[in-house]
């Protein structure tokens, strides 16, 4: 008798059959995992007695969780992928003609990036749209621009900076004294907080011209902690660990977003709100990042940007064409800490107060990984990243709805860093080189093409 079974059913169906073995065995070993760390709570009682409290839907909901992410990675992304890989080798194949929104896409953006705070305060009113334009605009904004900065330093130049809040913890200190003090406005300060953190970019610089790798991260690890303990015990200039308020607000030609005659509600008629000084600061860091990816554009077509690549890719055949590396590697750290500076004088005037504990190690981990999952050199993808990272941390402060699952004391921001983590896993696996593995360069024959990441090492990006 003949047998009809198509092989490509009896395929699927044995690999649905593997992926449930498999997730079956997954959620058990998910279950023996988090049985004691999210099943079972210890608590104290009003009497002072340890008490045991189970969270039986919290771990209900961990195990289906992993069991349905290993059956679709069995059943969905690992043949998506290998289906890829297998249509790559196969041999090129025709590139369509990009489209009207890929060939615009940095117009669209800017464009709509413009028109983001209209667009709030049209939908959801002036108060309404408050937390969007801070926390979801200029939040987000802020760290675009240091991962920016921070690009040219890691990205472009291959130095591993782990020190990078330092020189954002210089900016937002030298605008809260010098403004206090001085009595000088965020336009002039600005610049000169970019300045002197560019003054500390060289200082760290010097010491770490022989360094490379391990070694420099650990030496510049070591400047971030140096520059946060000084803030922290200079107490008669900083203010210790109390941090300085009362910083002076930045003005749009003089005139100030107060209830006063002068102020810009009253100058213009418009209703008092503080919303109108969130939408000011929201332009301004548009704008401070748009001038970031200028500069890092038009640097890297210069051959001061060339040479940042080439000891990147390779520090001896870089001194062996004539390259000054010590020059070089100082107007890297120079020029990555100017943005942190401009960054932070900007986050002083925005939240008005600045302490030590804005400036730990964890925002350095954290714009690096913003770069790193961006995929380094690459503008858009860093951006991507950002939006990403920064922006799905504040979207967990909005999913109070989790409340009515797991009651009324679960807070979602307290799981943000376990989500960041296993997020930066996730990526890393499916995109090694980032979001972005590809990249424009800078120097080309005949025709421009965008490089694969993949061979960066090999001196082609």
């Amino acid at each position: 008798m003949q047998n009809n079974v198509n092989p490509d059913r009896a395929a699927n169906s044995n690999l649905t059959a593997y992926a449930i073995r498999e997730s079956i065995f997954a959620g058990v070993i998910a279950f023996g995992l988090f049985f004691f760390f999210i099943g079972l709570e210890t608590t104290q009682n009003i009497r002072n007695e340890l008490i045991i409290v189970p969270h039986w839907l919290k771990l209900a909901f961990v195990v289906v969780l992993v069991m349905v992410v290993r059956f679709l990675l069995i059943t969905t992304i690992r043949p998506y992928f290998a289906q890829r890989k297998a249509a790559k080798a196969a041999g090129p194949q025709v590139v369509a003609e990009p489209g009207f929104f890929k060939k615009n896409f940095t117009g669209i953006v800017i464009a709509a990036l413009f028109i983001y705070p209209v667009l709030c305060v049209w939908l959801a009113g002036l108060q309404g749209s408050l937390k969007y334009i801070d926390n979801f605009g200029i939040q987000i904004l802020i760290y675009v621009m240091l991962a920016w900065g921070l690009n040219i330093v890691v990205g472009l130049a291959g130095l591993l900076d782990l020190g990078y809040v330092a020189f954002y913890a210089v900016g937002a200190y030298s605008y809260a004294l010098l403004s206090q003090q001085f009595g000088l406005s965020f336009w002039v300060l600005l610049p000169l907080a970019g300045i002197l953190s560019a003054f500390w970019g060289v200082i760290l610089g010097f010491p770490v011209l022989r360094l490379k790798g391990d070694y420099l991260a650990i030496v510049t690890l070591a400047f971030g902690e140096i520059i946060r303990l000084v803030i922290m015990n200079w107490r008669e200039v900083t203010n210790g660990v109390a941090g300085i308020s009362g910083i002076p607000k930045a003005t749009l030609f003089g005139m100030k977003f107060d209830p006063s005659p002068t102020g810009f509600a009253q100058t213009f008629g418009l209703p008092m709100s503080s919303v109108y000084y969130k939408i000011f600061l929201f332009y301004v860091i548009l704008l401070l990042c748009l001038l970031t990816a200028f500069v890092t554009i038009r640097l890297r077509r210069m051959p001061v940007g060339r040479a940042w690549e080439a000891l990147r890719e390779d520090e001896i055949a870089c001194r062996s064409l004539g390259i000054n590396t010590t020059n070089t590697k100082l107007t890297a750290f120079a020029i990555g800490a100017m943005f942190g500076g401009f960054a932070g004088s900007f986050f002083a005037v925005r939240q008005g107060f600045v302490s030590p504990e804005s400036f730990v190690f964890l925002e350095s981990a954290i714009i690096l990984a913003i770069v790193v999952l961006g995929g380094m050199g690459s503008l858009v993808g860093i951006a991507v990243a950002a939006i990403a990272m920064i922006g799905g941390t504040e979207l967990l402060r909005e999913m109070s709805f989790l409340k009515q699952i797991f009651g009324e004391n679960f807070t979602p921001e307290l799981y943000r860093m376990l989500i960041f983590g296993a997020a930066m896993v996730i990526i890393m696996v499916w995109k090694p080189r980032g979001f972005v593995g590809s990249r424009e360069p800078t120097a080309f024959l005949f025709a421009r093409k965008n490089v694969s990441g993949s061979f960066t090492k090999e001196g082609h990006g």
